[in-house]
């Protein structure tokens, strides 16, 4: 294969620096981005930056997508480097992972799980990247089912919850019983919610000791989901 061309490295380079100062932009002035003011902080006439990304919201995307990829880099990694039968090791340390990277990188955190962008609807490029994370988990419930060490949950959901969840389990975990993917949905979107309220201040003046604090809570959360101790 031929080395990309000189063209299409300074454009490789270009776009990256754009994403760069875009990303300084979410620091600071959250979702709000505007192309005019990243092509001023690079020192580019503001229609020289349409070349790269066409629109806002084509930054949007890409930095969305940089994002849920780089999360989900994160907890894969973690699963990965965990013990594959401690099942409750392998949350713990996935929920972990998820932690550390929303905290190294609160504004990407924010423009993933914070609030809507105003005009902003995401497109299908990021469903796939935004799945690595909940997939991860179902991993782990998968790998407890096959061998044995996670029971499935005996109760009845209300119809229209197992009808969604059936429709879930079919496009994205066939064979997944729905009682245990509501379990592990709640889990996962609990822990979202823990690591949303650190980030976003709600435990200032409450909840001091954070690391004994989010380990507590995801203990509670395996012991929903059913993990084994």
């Amino acid at each position: 294969m031929s080395a990309p061309s000189i063209r299409a490295r300074v454009r490789a380079e270009m776009i990256d620096e754009i994403k760069a100062v875009a990303r300084r932009h979410l620091a600071t002035d959250g979702a709000n981005l505007s192309l005019r003011a990243v092509a001023r902080d690079m020192g580019m006439v503001s229609s020289a930056i349409y070349r790269y990304f066409p629109s806002r919201d084509d930054l949007l995307t890409a930095l969305i997508i940089e994002a849920y990829d780089a999360l989900g880099d994160a907890v894969e990694q973690a699963d990965a480097s965990a013990d594959r039968h401690d099942l409750r090791g392998r949350w713990h340390a996935v929920s972990r992972a998820a932690r550390d990277w929303a905290l190294a990188h609160p504004a990407e955190y924010a423009l993933l799980y914070g609030s809507p962008v105003p005009g902003y609807a995401a497109p299908d490029d990021t469903v796939l990247p935004a799945q690595r994370p909940p997939v991860t988990l179902v991993g782990i419930l998968r790998d407890g089912l096959t061998d044995g060490r996670l029971a499935v949950p005996d109760e009845e959901l209300p119809e229209p919850v197992r009808a969604d969840l059936a429709g879930i389990a079919a496009g994205l975990f066939p064979g997944l019983p729905e009682s245990l993917l509501a379990r592990g949905m709640a889990g996962w979107t609990q822990l979202f919610g823990l690591i949303s309220f650190e980030l976003f201040g709600r435990f200032a003046g409450a909840i001091a000791h954070r690391d004994g604090y989010f380990d507590h809570q995801t203990a509670l959360m395996a012991d929903l989901i059913g993990l084994p101790r």
